[in-house]
């Protein structure tokens, strides 16, 4: 073997090293015990299979290490009915004692992961429910695991403490973060390296309203995505009413003042409930659950050359969008796999269901 060569392998096998030793840090500096949530509510997955849950009524951020493992084929037409009444069965309790608060599905393995309060009110217990690809279900148990946590320092007060945090994404080796914060500009994004260290007072964001006529600083995201935009990443961001609205990721600085893109108005007396970003047919759709007006289809193609709305809108303006007809009553999603979505859905006798779909 000539010189150059060995040389070459030495460092190819340092950068594997070095890649696979980055890898292993996303567990270190986390403890081995139990996680003293008092809720369990917006939920994603870093790698790892590391589930990133927002505790709103504790004001904190969890990291938990799962250790989850693959069970069956992600490919299978994953059908679970009557969920709640078997998740309510499975922690001794009736459906109308419990609430699903988020669905995240670990794209490393294909299993669902449900943030659930078991019981209402502030005695309500936050609760961990996986179910594997074959639609088996367990309660996680959060004894003795490895986690981290990232305490919100300007959380805002017990009548908004429910409002700080409404939704996270992992993106490359970040966690964005939406919510209330107790600042005069009380709307926010966070954004948190990971492993956690230091949490900032966050981005205080605006936006203008279409349907209000007006700028709002203080109205929550209610979900979020990330998204290329021009090659740059971006944060989307769906608010109550419906507006639509994109930051650029670089212009979240700490405790600095941002006024948002509003590309879209998806129409008034709606809550966005959960959102996904996906590729088909070699173009990029934003899939948007809504409470009152169905599951949308956004085109986001052109997002990039999207004049931002600016003055008083009646309907619908912006990024044009198609309504799914046959996806009704869905309340989360998440993205499984490539070409596939898990909803969660609420039947019209009322009772919630858990499928894999083909995204439209």
């Amino acid at each position: 073997m000539s010189k150059r060569i060995l040389l070459l392998a030495v460092v190819l096998s340092a950068a594997v090293s070095v890649a696979v030793g980055r890898a292993a840090d996303l567990t270190a500096g986390m403890q081995k015990g139990t996680p003293e949530l008092k809720s369990a509510g917006p939920a994603t997955f870093a790698p790892q299979g590391i589930l990133l849950v927002g505790d709103t009524a504790g004001a904190t951020i969890y990291a938990i290490a799962t250790g989850d493992k693959a069970s069956g084929s992600a490919d299978q037409a994953l059908n679970v009915e009557k969920l709640d009444e078997k998740i309510a069965a499975l922690l001794g309790t009736k459906p109308k004692g419990l609430l699903i608060n988020d669905l995240a599905v670990n794209p490393e393995t294909g299993n669902a992961f449900l943030t659930v309060s078991r019981g209402t009110g502030p005695d309500a217990k936050p609760v961990i429910v996986r179910v594997d690809s074959t639609g088996k279900l367990g309660e996680f148990p959060l004894k003795d695991v490895l986690h981290s946590k990232a305490p919100i320092p300007n959380a805002p007060t017990e009548k908004g403490r429910q409002d700080v945090t409404t939704d996270l994404q992992f993106v490359d080796g970040k966690v964005i973060v939406a919510g209330l914060s107790n600042e005069e500009f009380a709307s926010q994004l966070r954004v948190l390296a990971f492993p956690f260290t230091a949490v900032d007072k966050g981005t205080s964001v605006e936006i203008y309203h279409g349907a209000h006529g007006k700028l709002e600083t203080n109205s929550p995201v209610r979900t979020l995505a990330v998204f290329d935009v021009g090659g740059q990443p971006n944060v989307l961001a769906a608010y109550t009413c419906t507006p639509l609205v994109k930051f650029p990721l670089s212009d979240l600085k700490p405790g600095s003042k941002v006024k948002g893109t509003t590309v879209a108005e998806l129409g008034n007396r709606n809550r966005p409930l959960d959102m996904i970003v996906y590729n088909k047919d070699g173009k990029d759709y934003l899939l948007l659950a809504n409470s009152s007006r169905g599951v949308m289809k956004v085109n986001v193609e052109t997002i990039d050359k999207q004049d931002g709305i600016s003055s008083r809108i009646a309907g619908t303006a912006g990024l044009p969008y198609d309504t799914i007809a046959n996806l009704k009553g869905v309340m989360q999603l998440d993205k499984l796999g490539k070409d596939r979505a898990l909803v969660l859905v609420q039947s019209e006798t009322g009772g919630l269901n858990l499928q894999a779909i083909q995204l439209p």
